[in-house]
């Protein structure tokens, strides 16, 4: 769940591509409330414009140069884990040999998810947001390993995240996390005094009210206000305790943000993609 947020912020010019890093990604939620999308598969599969979300969020971190990827599975995980194993059979063309010496010969240069590293980590099928981080880190964190990205399965931003990253390494805390402002849920009017429309604008971000829209980077000290404990919550107890010590600060995005929490979202979503018209899509437009 998003939490309210209200620490100083700052907006850094953009340092050019991440240098290469790992991105944890929750992926292990049940997805309540989109049940309608989430009884055969994880919310992260619920696919936009024909690929999951999931898809989407790794294609934004890959464009910044981020390709080692940690999935904390849970819920429905083996739908995630079947969709990577076989990713590369679904996404190319094969060449398959039949008969005694039979083979499969897969083409990979038909799609550009090249010198991705997808780690596929079971962290629990009830654990918390915390917990996930905690278990999936102390297995697949490496030493040299002094920072990392974190985000949730479920939703896309148009941030830099280069500017991120060149604000958590500016400012020397332990944890960066991108506030929002939540879109609207209905459409804004705004009139003139004799009460003719001057505009009108579709689930436009609304103007009060940031809230964490996830995309975080951490440092791996950060690991020490969370623990493996099923019950632990990255929001409540990390990212608040984190807070307390004053080793918490934000990077305000004013651009686009969905999460998809609902139908409506996801209907948004789809239909944004539909429209050629994705901000988060930047690796199209690159």
């Amino acid at each position: 769940e998003s939490s309210q947020l209200s620490t100083p912020m700052s907006r850094p010019h953009a340092w050019g591509r991440l240098r290469p890093m790992k991105a944890f990604i929750l992926c292990g939620g049940q997805g309540t409330r989109l049940r309608e999308h989430t009884e055969t598969r994880p919310k992260p599969m619920v696919e936009v414009g024909g690929r999951p979300i999931l898809w989407h969020i790794m294609k934004s971190y890959a464009h910044h140069g981020i390709k080692d990827f940690v999935l904390c599975l849970g819920y429905k995980g083996e739908v995630i884990r079947d969709y990577f194993l076989n990713y590369q059979h679904r996404a190319c063309d094969v060449t398959v040999t039949l008969g005694k010496q039979s083979s499969v010969r897969v083409h990979a240069d038909t799609h550009d998810e090249d010198g991705w590293t997808i780690t596929l980590a079971d962290t629990g099928a009830n654990t918390l947001t915390g917990g996930r981080i905690a278990r999936a880190a102390a297995k697949h964190l490496a030493p040299d390993d002094t920072d990392f990205c974190i985000t949730y399965g479920d939703g896309v931003i148009d941030a830099d995240l280069s500017a991120i990253l060149a604000f958590h390494r500016k400012h020397k805390g332990l944890a960066t996390v991108t506030a929002v402002r939540p879109p609207s849920r209905f459409g804004e009017l705004r009139a003139d005094p004799q009460g003719r429309a001057m505009a009108f604008e579709e689930k436009p971000q609304v103007s009060a009210g940031l809230i964490n829209g996830g995309y975080l980077v951490v440092r791996r000290e950060f690991l020490s206000y969370i623990s493996a404990d099923e019950k632990c919550s990255l929001e409540s107890v990390g990212l608040e305790s984190c807070a307390a010590a004053g080793q918490l600060f934000v990077y305000e995005h004013t651009g686009y943000w969905q999460c998809m929490d609902t139908h409506r979202d996801w209907m948004h979503l789809e239909d944004t993609w539909n429209r050629g018209d994705a901000p988060w899509a930047k690796w199209i437009k690159a």
